[in-house]
């Protein structure tokens, strides 16, 4: 700092005032880093950082109704935008803190940026306990807000206003690092917020945090030409780190040259337009017969920006060949280094458009490329056949998917989380864009959905944004709807009801335990009935429409596959958001196709469906192994 002057601010003034002057830029092109902050007053934070929010109305507040909802607000704002751009998220001490956790795992898992601003106990302790202090009699130096810890990519407490002047250019080097980023904490003493320190005027200029393209090593690249050269059988793994460094573009050049199939996470799904004969669509557990067959027999697995999930590796026996090589290149070298993989440490972009100049002249034997291509086409028939399902008298899960993914428009943005549809929707979902495909899969949090479908619209306000969301998800986390009509902010939220919790019902059934506790009925006999109670059962008297007009929001019930086609045209031309609810089968779900999901199986059961269970379970794990040079 070159300037002697100084201005007095309260810490949190001071906060408020640095986070806004903080620009990123990438390929030349600047853009402030925090787009506001979402939060919830309460005694923890409304004297001091509400104050400094209302002093700066330049740096937008936006009210939600849950803490967790303003998390994963923020996370899908940043998926958005790729990372370059998030929120600041706001909270009283206790529970409106602890309310965040779930979304800071989220974030962190998905390496998105989101910072946590979570008010904290007194720093001088003269009036310990306050109010939602936690007490313990081995320390008074912690407070709930150590939970956040082990989920956040950097954590300190601001327990003197000074130590702002360390702590924010840390909170900024990790929220901005493309290797680093995730759920960064900074615990707020709520009477530190409150007090005064003559701060450097210089610490409030604005500062540009730029974000690099950083090249692979030469040699690596090297080696990772000369190990594709030798290949017979190489694919392709494209994770969220192609999105993320907008590598869409170079990808498709690198594959209609090489010729090398893609197979695609769920975060990489987009990374090809689903009509690119060479992408073979979803990987992994919940991939594609296209894919999962490329996978079987591969020699050599490039992956592309992924962490290589067990959804990845279907619990490491996607990759059969007793050969099979990988080569991972990644931001992060943690992730490259993974699977005993030859580690390309570098920027997607940079790194696979530097590997493409290496491999000039390089193309796969053209019956290898036939071979994909012809696969692509199987499963581009067996998607059509899933969508025009005609099953009565409540339709398909997968019939729901294609009708909208016929009416949506090409720039749409379907965004969804955890439940079976992340599964169907990986599967059957023909990706038109980069960001037309938005799942939640990382941490398959329940609740995101609403949320996140606020914080994508407001990433891009000119895309139709469609969230769809299970029963179960929606007795959970749907509070934010109340936010988006608030804000008039148009979400097209699809409500399936089919009474319970579908995915752990169905993979409940699988291990034996016939959907034990996944239905949403009346206890019978002091028991909830599972699947093999039929329909001897009593549904629970659950009205979501009429919660949904509650919560203020224009809403239009289905009974059939045609209506659910006029009430998705209704939506479209509606001015605000509207909530389509369905019922669909419970029962009826998309198959998958030649994989598996290491869930473990109890050893001993007096139940025979879970015996069988077992015996399956001791079969598939035996394909699983590790990957060894």
């Amino acid at each position: 700092m070159t300037n002697s002057s100084t201005v007095r601010l309260t810490m949190a003034q001071a906060l408020i005032r640095f986070l806004k002057n903080q620009y990123v830029e990438h390929d030349g092109v600047e853009t402030p880093f925090f787009a506001g902050c979402f939060g919830i007053f309460g005694h923890g934070c409304v004297a001091g950082v509400g104050e400094a929010l209302l002093a700066n109305p330049d740096f937008r507040y936006y009210q939600v109704r849950n803490e967790q909802g303003a998390v994963h607000a923020a996370t899908a704002y940043a998926k958005v935008k790729n990372r370059l751009q998030t929120f600041a998220c706001l909270s009283s001490i206790g529970p409106g803190a602890t309310n965040m956790i779930t979304g800071a795992a989220t974030a962190t898992i998905n390496r998105l940026p989101v910072l946590l601003l979570p008010g904290d106990i007194f720093a001088r302790r003269n009036v310990a306990p306050v109010l939602q202090q936690l007490e313990s009699a081995q320390s008074q130096d912690f407070s709930v807000n150590d939970c956040f810890r082990p989920v956040s990519k950097y954590w300190d407490r601001i327990n003197r206003p000074d130590q702002l002047l360390t702590a924010l250019p840390e909170t900024l080097r990790v929220l901005t690092s493309p290797s680093e980023t995730g759920a960064v904490t900074l615990a707020l003493p709520q009477d530190v917020q409150t007090e005064a320190y003559d701060y450097p005027v210089d610490f409030f200029r604005r500062r540009v945090w730029r974000i690099l393209r950083n090249r692979a090593d030469r040699a690596a690249l090297q080696a990772a030409a000369e190990l594709i050269r030798s290949a017979k059988r190489p694919m392709i793994v494209a994770g969220g780190g192609v999105i993320y460094a907008e590598a869409t573009e170079t990808l498709r050049t690198f594959v209609d040259a090489a010729g090398i199939p893609v197979g695609e996470t769920m975060a990489g799904k987009g990374s090809l337009r689903w009509d690119h004969p060479l992408n073979l669509g979803a990987i992994g557990a919940t991939g594609t017969l296209a894919a999962n067959r490329i996978a079987r027999d591969a020699d050599v697995v490039i992956g592309i920006g992924t962490r290589y999930s067990d959804f990845t590796t279907a619990s490491k026996t996607a990759w059969q060949n007793p050969d099979v090589r990988f080569i991972n290149i990644n931001v992060t070298e943690f992730d490259a280094g993974k699977h005993h993989g030859l580690a390309v440490v570098g920027d997607a972009r940079a790194t696979l458009a530097e590997l493409g100049d290496l491999l000039a002249g390089y193309a796969v034997d053209p019956a290898y490329r036939a071979e994909a291509k012809r696969l692509h086409d199987e499963w581009d028939v067996e998607v059509q056949r899933i969508y025009d399902i005609r099953l009565a008298p409540l339709p398909s899960q997968g019939e729901l998917i294609g009708v909208i993914n016929e009416l949506s428009g090409p720039d749409a943005i379907l965004l969804n989380a955890a439940g079976s549809m992340p599964g169907d929707l990986h599967k059957l979902w023909r990706a038109t864009h980069s960001k037309n495909f938005h799942l939640e899969y990382g941490n398959s949090c329940m609740g995101y959905e609403i949320a996140g479908g606020l914080g994508a619209k407001l990433a891009a306000p000119e895309r139709e944004v469609y969230v769809i969301i299970g029963d179960g998800t929606w007795l959970m986390l749907s509070s934010e709807l109340v936010t988006a009509v608030q804000e008039g902010v148009k979400l097209i939220v699809l409500l399936w009801d089919n009474s319970g919790f579908k995915s752990i019902g169905s993979l409940s059934r699988s291990l034996g335990l016939e959907g034990f506790g996944t239905r949403f009925v009346e206890p019978q006999d002091g028991m909830l009935p599972g699947d093999g109670a039929g329909d001897a059962v009593q549904p629970l008297a659950i009205d979501f429409a009429m919660n949904a007009r509650s919560l203020g929001a224009n809403v239009i019930e289905c009974e059939t596959r045609d209506d659910y086609v006029a009430a998705l045209q209704a939506a479209q031309a509606a001015d605000r958001t509207t909530v389509v609810v369905i019922k669909n089968d419970r029962l009826h779900s998309v198959p998958g196709y030649e994989t598996w999901w290491d869930v473990a199986v109890p050893e001993v059961s007096e139940l025979d469906a879970v015996r069988a269970a077992r015996e399956e379970y001791e079969e598939k794990r035996t394909l699983e192994r590790y990957f060894l040079e």
